[in-house]
């Protein structure tokens, strides 16, 4: 699995992102190629190496001839959905201004559609974020891993005014992910950074992988306590017996709630993107019994999760905690049996077939069809499955 790690000892920026991307190997051709489909004029790129207290890296500087803007999130939102940029393109520069406008919108007390960009909505931000995203996926990464993030103290001048760091936008963006003190008193990590790094990163220690090679993306300030510079790690993941990611786990304990609605919650939850929903059985204070609620989510669903729990039973408080999971290799396959064509799944582990699984919904069709009971059906799908794919493998 190809991995980049990103190492932001002195923070993130747009432009540092950028100019990291192009030290890893991505042209400035490929960048300005996705940019020409924009629907905006007088911007120019220009990357040149520099230093930062002796180590180099790269400088991406993003020229504009914008001197006003006025731009809200649906300007830019239907910009990027009609623009002819590559589908994936689109997709992932637009997922990352809605986070940034939910943010804002959060921050002012407003609607996202009411959100008016400042320094956001300015011609070199929207630059740097689909810069980003096309040069992302030009680099061919299969997962992207970021360590804590580092903030500041101190003030930032911007549109508003003076603004206390970090920045109001960047803490909201980055709610449920691991930060750090940067000790620093000038801005480390801008809201643009902060929503690159939160949309296509899930944050965590660097994991067992090859070193392919490392670049730099370099900063504008001079900071005099370190080099300001974003670092990343490209590698191949090491093979340690099987695929390992990170999840959150969600848990609250209830003892006051009607199952009518436990039964309705749990649906509601993997509707919203929750991997699993767990209840069980509690003895509480008071000799009450009562139900834990255990949510499996991705880190990025977490927060949104957690507020869906507090808003859709009677929870007042959601525990949040990040756990590693190793996973077995899973492919969806498909089986003839005398009863029809089941799906099954196929797990693997180090690319050798362990077993064979029947998948419910599939069984449950093919009992109701044959009128067969349903224990019956999945033995002779798993049986019909274990014959056919063993002598494949």
């Amino acid at each position: 699995m190809k991995t980049l790690y990103l190492d932001p000892f002195a923070g993130i920026s747009g432009d540092m992102f950028l100019g990291l991307l192009l030290d890893l190997g991505v042209s400035i051709a490929t960048l300005e190629e996705a940019l020409a489909a924009l629907p905006v004029s007088g911007w120019r790129l220009r990357a040149q190496p520099e230093r930062r207290q002796g180590i180099a890296g790269t400088r991406l500087l993003v020229e504009t001839e914008e001197s006003h803007h006025h731009r809200t999130w649906q300007d830019i939102d239907k910009m990027l959905a009609a623009a002819g940029l590559p589908p994936e393109t689109a997709a992932l520069a637009r997922r990352i201004f809605r986070r940034i406008g939910a943010a804002e919108a959060k921050i002012h007390g407003i609607a996202l559609e009411e959100v008016h960009f400042h320094e956001v909505g300015a011609l070199d931000s929207i630059v740097d974020i689909v810069g980003a995203a096309a040069g992302l996926l030009a680099l061919g990464v299969d997962q992207v891993i970021c360590a804590p993030l580092p903030l500041s103290q101190g003030f930032v001048r911007c549109a508003h005014g003076n603004f206390p760091l970090p920045a109001p936008a960047t803490l909201e963006i980055l709610r449920g992910a691991p930060v750090m003190d940067g000790r620093c008193e000038f801005e480390l990590v801008t809201p643009t950074g902060a929503a690159i790094a939160a949309e296509v990163a899930r944050f965590g220690a660097l994991p067992p992988m090859r070193v392919l090679r490392s670049g730099y993306g370099v900063g504008t300030r001079q900071l005099a306590d370190r080099p300001n510079l974003l670092r990343g790690i490209l590698g191949e993941s090491c093979a340690d017996g099987g695929d390992r990611d990170q999840v959150e786990v969600l848990e609250t304990h209830l003892d006051d709630s009607n199952p009518e609605w436990l039964g309705a919650l749990m649906e509601d939850l993997l509707a919203a993107g929750a991997l699993d929903v767990a209840y069980l059985p509690l003895q509480m204070k008071k000799n009450r019994p009562g139900v834990g609620v255990r949510v499996i989510a991705a880190p990025k669903d977490g927060a949104t999760l957690a507020e869906r729990l507090l808003r859709a039973c009677s929870a007042i408080g959601v525990r949040r905690q990040v756990a590693e999971r190793f996973k077995l290799e899973r492919e969806a396959a498909e089986v003839e049996t005398p009863l029809g064509p089941a799906a099954v799944k196929l797990l693997r582990r180090d690319g050798k077939l362990l077993r064979v699984s029947a998948e419910y919904e599939s069984c449950r069709r093919l009992a109701q069809a044959s009128g067969r009971p349903l224990p019956e059906v999945y033995r002779l799908v798993e049986r019909a499955a274990d014959d056919f794919f063993r002598d494949r493998e």
